[in-house]
């Protein structure tokens, strides 16, 4: 059970809650039952009120002891008695349900509207006898008097069969193109007729023939209701002998004594859905209004909301049981919804438990909470003075504290802090004072978090006119995953940016020093040596900032060139040397012309090139002459061995053989 309350009005939804599945053991149910404490505080209304898909149509017997339901899929019927609270039966239909009337003050006689122009009639054994009517049904009525069976669907002809001589009778023919919905009067029988072009017709099924008509469309279309089609009639229902509700699908509903063709009230939805169904409450001057969004509960005579019932799902029909303040809706969900509302009538005599539970409910809500009650710690106990009263009944123990009566703690805290409240006031006044004093250095970073920099740099250059299309890229929704995703951000350790840093620093410097220049010039425009010195000296520190800026570029490669090296000699020591750099012992032109018929790639792969990307877009090519052999640690050492022995050996060089 979910309780929300609008406009003052408390609305019990005896349907919400999750529910327990059939298949499940006694075991496991009170298992879940002990874990799950929404499982707990459902309330099942009544068993298996529910659908396979989706709820189409939901109707109650006349004498209030049935209610039936109808829904997909399979289209089926449902049949449910209310003094157990439980199923009676269920049936599978051939057809979908367009809408059913129940002929007979219990569940004995159905007849169902199907959405293949069938009209299938049930008793209480099971389908008695079906047959078709010429066009598609949209609603159908039953006038007791004449015992005629009205359906009404894509014609312009009312259909009429009679039940007694189980034959068709002939048709009346309206001015509509198209009927979407129908009405009887059970005080004087008079048929009344909603129509797709705006219009409701009356017949009298006594002459025959119509009676008036009432133009609705024209009440609900002008430019106050800001409709630029022409509204058609989706619900009509009378209330009493003189009273007609008409629904549009303009969202309107218009109130209408049959003695005028001018509406007394005309209610506006303000959502521009179709009325699907309007019911009066009889003891009450409520009208009920049901679009597939809300139904909206208002009073007929000022047009004044008391309340309105809202779902997660869309609504298909609505039942109102009579003189109760309960109400049930077929739903665009497996299960059909019950609203319960204390306020509008008494729970049925089959449910009334629910008035004890509603009343119980308050009564607990109301308990917990205490208006006269302040709850403190036992250490706020202690600093009040108030230890003492520990097990006495002016403390009531709760949880981790006490209840102790508002009046005695406002008395002990006066006394325990008796300038509590001055402090209190000073304070109030000292925030007051800031926030309408806020401090002077106020920060405005509307920056984003990715690339910071370029950002700043764009937005400088709004405000110069030549450079307007570059300051919009922080408004262009292309560019702005820059701004938002990190794998945008600018890499400063990359070599590209590293080697550009100097030229955008030199910019930055050119652009601050022009900036200066000119409030310098505006400011001393009459003194020309001074400008003319002043560009002189601008010039010399262009000068020395070339000279610096190329040697920062130079000193970026080499620190560049140096990390390469040492990456590479790291990687020479580590990996292992491929067979064919060490030179072959032998060469000839055969194995020449083999590697030459191989295509580029395969020879760059045997000879272990390896090509590295860079992080903006450009691509380095490794690889190891084959003439060079490149040295170990041993060779190195053996190297330096020899040429240190050379120095030591003495020369032999002068020593000649002479000649004979």
């Amino acid at each position: 059970m979910q309780v929300s309350e609008i406009d003052n009005v408390k609305i019990y939804n005896l349907s919400a809650g999750k529910s327990l599945p059939d298949w499940l053991t006694e075991k496991k149910k009170r298992a879940l039952l002990k874990k799950n404490v929404d499982l707990r505080r459902r309330l099942e209304l009544i068993q298996e009120f529910d659908m396979p898909g989706v709820s189409t149509s939901i109707r109650a017997s006349k004498d209030g002891q049935y209610i039936m339901a109808t829904g997909i899929y399979k289209p089926r019927i449902k049949c449910y008695d209310v003094n157990n609270l439980s199923l009676k039966f269920e049936r599978c239909l051939d057809s979908e349900v367009v809408t059913f009337q129940i002929l007979s003050e219990d569940y004995s006689k159905i007849v169902f509207l199907q959405c293949d122009r069938y009209v299938e009639f049930h008793v209480g054994h099971g389908r008695h006898y079906r047959l078709r009517v010429p066009h598609f049904g949209r609603d159908m009525t039953y006038h007791r008097p004449s015992c005629d069976l009205i359906v009404v669907g894509a014609s312009s002809q009312v259909y009429r069969l009679n039940l007694e001589l189980g034959q068709f009778l002939a048709p009346y023919v309206t001015k509509a193109s198209e009927i979407n919905c129908c009405s009887v009067n059970d005080e004087h029988g008079l048929l009344v007729f909603g129509t797709e072009g705006g219009h409701v017709e009356a017949w009298d099924p006594r002459t025959k023939s119509q009676q008036g008509i009432l133009d609705c469309a024209l009440h609900c279309s002008d430019a106050d209701y800001r409709n630029s089609s022409v509204p058609s009639i989706t619900a009509v229902k009378f209330n009493g002998a003189l009273e007609l509700g008409v629904g549009t699908s303009s969202g309107h509903v218009l109130l209408y004594d049959i003695r005028s063709s001018k509406p007394l009230l005309v209610k506006d939805h303000m959502n521009e859905i179709p009325i699907k169904n309007i019911e009066f409450h009889k003891q009450m001057n409520y009208v009920y209004s049901m679009d597939a969004n809300i139904v909206k509960i208002w009073d007929k005579s000022t047009g004044k909301q008391y309340t309105n019932i809202e779902s997660s799902v869309d609504f298909n029909d609505l039942c109102v049981i009579p003189n109760t303040g309960l109400c049930m809706m077929a739903v665009e969900d497996q299960k059909m919804q019950i609203y319960y509302v204390p306020s509008l009538g008494p729970a049925p005599k089959w449910c009334a438990f629910l008035d004890n539970l509603t009343e119980e409910m308050e009564t607990s809500a109301s308990q917990t909470v205490y208006d006269d009650y302040k709850f403190v710690t036992k250490q706020e106990l202690e600093s009040l003075g108030l230890g003492h009263l520990l097990g006495t009944n002016l403390l009531r123990a709760y949880m981790h504290g006490y209840f102790v009566d508002v009046r005695l703690y406002k008395r002990a805290k006066s006394i325990a802090e008796p300038f509590a409240f001055e402090e209190y006031k000073k304070r109030k006044i000292r925030e007051k004072i800031e926030q309408e004093r806020p401090s002077r250095l106020k920060v405005d970073d509307n920056l984003p978090k990715v690339n910071r920099d370029l950002a700043s740099r764009l937005l400088e250059q709004v405000d110069r006119p030549k450079k307007k299309q570059a300051g919009n890229l922080l408004q262009d929704d292309r560019f702005k995953a820059l701004f938002e995703n990190p794998d945008f951000e600018v890499d400063k350790e990359a070599e590209e940016y590293r080697l550009l840093n100097p030229v955008l620093a030199r910019l930055d410097k050119n652009k601050a020093k022009s900036n200066s220049e000119t409030e310098i010039q505006v400011q001393n425009d009459d003194d020309e040596e001074d400008s003319d010195r002043e560009l002189y000296e601008s010039s010399g520190d262009s000068s020395d900032e070339d000279r610096t800026w190329v040697k920062e570029v130079k000193k970026q490669h080499k620190i560049i060139r140096n990390k390469k090296q040492e990456s590479e000699d790291d990687g020479a020591s580590k990996e292992k040397v491929p067979e064919f750099n060490v030179a072959p012992k032998a060469f000839n032109i055969k194995s020449m012309m083999q590697v030459s018929k191989k295509s580029l790639g395969d020879r760059l792969n045997k000879e272990g090139t390896s090509i590295v990307t860079g992080s903006g877009g450009n691509k380095e090519m490794k690889f190891i002459m084959r003439g060079k052999k490149p040295f170990s640690d041993n060779q190195k050492k053996m190297k330096k061995h020899h040429e240190e022995r050379k120095q030591i050996v003495r020369r032999t060089g002068f020593l000649k053989r002479k000649k004979r």
